[in-house]
């Protein structure tokens, strides 16, 4: 930082020694040119007249009032105005008393609206200009009294353009933070959307894999003895099972990892490409699962194809999970127009639907896959039994609203609960409604 630089930053951070300075300079300035003689035989010349007591007086004057000039600026203005029509009126010979009313109108322009500076600019130049003409020692025409308009005017219109800089300067200041505001928000908002995402994928994982081990290894502990064979069996579907969350798991984590993390993995997310191998994981966890799917050769985009996935993947382990051994579920995906329509049935062969304790966020999960992608969801009990779960997912997808889920309910909590509240006749890690559905239209 060079010596010039550092004075000014002292000096900005002192206005009022700033303005003393100012004063000081402009009173040197009043006395110096109090002994020029404009009208000596040879035109202006340095004499030696000397300016009256009373000159002098309000020379002081309007210096002094020049130093308070930021913390009152119209009073100062009103103060050195007055010292300079005083001296017009009295001054023989007369002060140069105007240059404190210029710099002080000055002031007042530079930290005014346009309008006051209009104003109070016009009226200051009527005043002293008409004084000085009118009531002066000089003619009317003489240079003096010229000189008192155009450096009024100066003063006005040069405080004007600095109030006008410094409020486009403020502007453009205050849009950059405004921009680097909402670059701050928007990057949080990108964070949320994240974590929320990730914390989806980490639910259906566990949900489904843990969903399947569990079942297996019951099946294994109760044939351990009679049928060893079946057991071994079991138990390889569970080191399968339990192999895949690993492994979706650790990708689905590596997503987290830093910049200077060990490389993370790059497998993509899992798709309809996937649905037989995920059929299959079920079947041989005694599931009876049969799969129809006619997309018309439609490649999906990636969102959802992801989301198709998940929703039949959560389906089946609520499925698997309270429908029963002997249950059989039907998978169905279709284009149907612009959407993709998933449907995913069971016909519900438990005979002990009682709610599990606590809850999780299986069904919400899915709402909130299909919200995102602007689409619908309608899950309920079938008529005869089981349990239905329908999706349409637009191909066109675009950022949904944050809260596009409706809910009809039944049960006696309906007149006293929130309207998206749902009575549970079966759960999975989410309570399951009888009815609820999530809309969002395009």
């Amino acid at each position: 930082m060079s010596t010039l630089t550092r004075a000014r930053c002292r000096l900005r951070a002192h206005p009022f020694a700033l303005d003393a300075a100012l004063a000081a300079a402009v009173l040197v300035c009043m006395v110096v040119g109090s002994f020029v003689d404009p009208h000596g035989p040879e035109g202006v010349t340095w004499s030696l007249r000397t300016p009256g007591p009373l000159g002098l007086a309000l020379m002081a004057l309007g210096a002094v009032a020049l130093a308070f000039r930021r913390r009152a600026p119209r009073t100062v203005l009103a103060v050195t105005g007055a010292a300079s029509v005083l001296d017009s009126l009295t001054g023989d010979p007369r002060a140069p008393v105007a240059m404190c009313a210029v710099i002080a109108l000055y002031t007042v322009a530079s930290a005014t609206d346009r309008p006051t500076t209009w104003r109070l600019g016009l009226l200051t130049m009527t005043v002293l200009t008409g004084t000085a003409m009118a009531a002066g020692p000089l003619p009317w025409y003489a240079q003096e009294n010229l000189a008192i308009f155009a450096w009024t005017g100066i003063g006005a219109s040069a405080g004007d353009a600095v109030r006008s800089r410094r409020a486009v300067v403020r502007a453009i200041r205050e849009r950059a933070e405004r921009a680097e505001r909402t670059r701050e928000e928007e990057a949080r908002r990108r964070v949320a959307e994240e974590r929320l995402r990730i914390a989806r994928d980490l639910h259906d994982v566990v949900a489904h894999h843990i969903a399947l081990v569990n079942v297996q290894a019951g099946v294994a502990s109760h044939v351990m003895d009679r049928r060893p064979d079946q057991a071994r069996e079991a138990l390889a579907h569970v080191r399968e099972a339990s192999r895949s969350a690993l492994e979706e798991l650790r990708a689905t984590v590596g997503l987290l990892r830093q910049s200077g993390d060990p490389e993370a993995p790059t497998e993509p997310a899992p798709g309809l490409d996937r649905l037989d191998e995920l059929a299959g994981t079920f079947r041989s966890a005694g599931l009876r699962v049969e799969v129809a799917r006619d997309l018309r050769d439609t490649t999906l985009p990636a969102t959802v194809d992801s989301a198709a996935y998940r929703i039949v993947q959560e389906a089946l382990t609520n499925v698997q999970k309270h429908a029963g051994s002997g249950a059989r579920a039907e998978i169905s995906i279709v284009r149907v127009g612009r959407n993709v329509e998933i449907t995913v049935l069971d016909d519900g062969t438990d005979e002990d639907p009682a709610p599990a304790p606590g809850g999780g966020h299986g069904l919400l999960g899915m709402r909130e896959r299909v919200t995102a992608l602007r689409g619908t969801l309608t899950t309920g009990p079938r008529y005869g039994g089981g349990f239905r779960v329908h999706a349409i997912l637009p191909l066109q997808t675009r950022t949904a609203p944050a809260d596009a889920t409706t809910a009809t309910r039944t049960g006696p909590e309906a007149a006293t609960d929130a309207p998206a509240t749902t009575t549970a006749t079966r759960t999975d890690d989410t309570t399951r409604p009888p009815t609820a559905t999530a809309a969002d239209g395009p």
